[in-house]
C-alpha cells in the first residue's frame, strides 16, 4: 500500500530513474535508442553483478504496465514482469510480479536461489522509496 493516488504511484514507478532506489541498482534509464514511455520503450539498468535491457510490453496508465527482459548479463530467461495499481482506501495497492529462470550456463538453480531473495528485497526497497516520496 502506498498512500498516494494511482496516477502518482504509476508515474513514479514507471520512471526508470527511480529504480536506483533499489540497493543494488547503480543506474537505470530509458535507452538512448528508445522512445519513452509506452509499449516498445526500452529501459536499461546496471546493478551490482547484472546488466538488464527491458522492453515495455504493455502500458495502461494508471492501471498497469508490463515488461520483459530482452537482454541481460548474466543471461536470464525472463517470462515477464507486471506492476498493477489498484485504488484502495487512502492510496494505491501495488502488485509487482516477475517470472524468470537462470539457464545452467549462467548459474542455473544456484543463481536462482540467490536472486529469488535479492530481487524481492530490491523491489520492496523501490516500493518503500515510492511511499516515502509520495505519501501525503
Amino acid at each position: 500500500m502506498i498512500g498516494a493516488s494511482p496516477e502518482r504511484v504509476f508515474s513514479w514507478l514507471a520512471d526508470p530513474a527511480n529504480l536506483v532506489a533499489a540497493p543494488l541498482i547503480l543506474r537505470a534509464r530509458w535507452a538512448s535508442d528508445s522512445q519513452e514511455p509506452g509499449v516498445g520503450a526500452i529501459r536499461e539498468a546496471a546493478a551490482v553483478g547484472i546488466w538488464l535491457r527491458e522492453e515495455i510490453t504493455a502500458y495502461d496508465p494508471p492501471r498497469s504496465y508490463s515488461y520483459r527482459i530482452i537482454r541481460s548479463i548474466p543471461v536470464l530467461n525472463h517470462e515477464g514482469g507486471s506492476l498493477r495499481f489498484t485504488p484502495a482506501d487512502g492510496g494505491t495497492r501495488v502488485s509487482w510480479d516477475t517470472t524468470y529462470t537462470h539457464p545452467l550456463m549462467s548459474g542455473g538453480k544456484v543463481l536462482e536461489a540467490v536472486t529469488s531473495r535479492v530481487f524481492p528485497w530490491n523491489f520492496r526497497a523501490v516500493l518503500d522509496s515510492c511511499a516515502r516520496e509520495l505519501e501525503d
